[in-house]
């Protein structure tokens, strides 16, 4: 019996480049997929090798197609699905949306193992995004923008516009993603989203950068911190169930360089 061929399909990564590869594949008739982002392609037996230029065009079909099909909610679940980068994330998604243009899939049958693993993991990113609007702390820099850097487990940047921009309105500032290496920076009328080299976050990591007054401000901070902290009613173990060790990087309270 003859193996099937297995395209691998190589994108940006970007969410117009994964749509731009669904167009593909319904347009080519495409079975057997396996995704990956550029440039990490490697010879493989039995498969052919497709790189797809992200088409703003066709992903604009492909998006207004699914408009068509589901509701808001879904095609924002399919979005923070999508920004979880969990590895086979894009095979995942081609199996729920080719099951909502054949209508074999509905948004709360959970007994369809697509649909119930999509639920998982908009959970668990949409907790990421909470946590990170909770525990992002900003720097105020001598330029008069406020910083702040993370490294969420999952892309929620894109998540945290709306949130961010309500909230501080009236200030400029930059959410920068160290292992994405993007972020966003918000100008006082516009979010833009934006890049930045190693020789950026170097420069964070000095002090020179910041305003005088943050400085003494963060040392003011943890000096409160550590004198109301009750030694005698201390419970490690509540405390890192409410707030894991691998936030406390982003929490001045916790820097033990202050």
């Amino acid at each position: 019996m003859e193996a099937p061929i297995q395209h691998i399909i190589s994108y940006d990564g970007s969410f117009d480049g994964f749509l731009t590869a669904i167009f593909n594949i319904y347009a080519e008739k495409i079975d057997v997929v396996k995704f990956e982002k550029e440039p990490f392609h490697k010879e493989v037996l039995f498969s052919s090798h497709d790189i797809v230029i992200t088409d703003p065009i066709k992903s604009k079909r492909v998006w207004d197609s699914l408009c068509k099909k589901t509701s808001p909610q879904q095609r924002r679940d399919l979005f923070k699905t999508f920004l979880s980068e969990i590895k086979g994330i894009e095979e995942l998604l081609l199996q729920y949306i080719q099951g909502v243009f054949n209508d074999q899939i509905a948004p709360d049958d959970y007994s369809n193992k697509v649909v119930l693993r999509v639920s998982q993991i908009v959970k668990m990113v949409g907790r990421e995004k909470h946590r990170m609007e909770a525990f992002v702390r900003f720097k105020l820099t001598k330029d008069d923008i406020y910083v702040s850097t993370i490294d969420p487990d999952f892309n929620v940047i894109p998540l945290l516009i709306p949130h961010f921009k309500d909230r501080y309105a009236d200030q400029k500032w930059i959410i920068f993603d160290t292992k994405r290496n993007y972020g966003i920076y918000y100008d006082l009328k516009k979010v833009e989203i934006i890049s930045f080299n190693q020789d950026f976050l170097k420069k964070l990591s000095n002090s020179d950068v910041f305003n005088e007054d943050e400085l003494r401000f963060q040392k003011l901070w943890k000096t409160y911190f550590d004198n109301v902290n009750i030694k005698s009613r201390k419970n490690t173990k509540l405390h890192v169930q409410h707030l894991p060790k691998r936030y406390w990087k982003y929490l001045i309270e916790k820097n033990q360089l202050l």
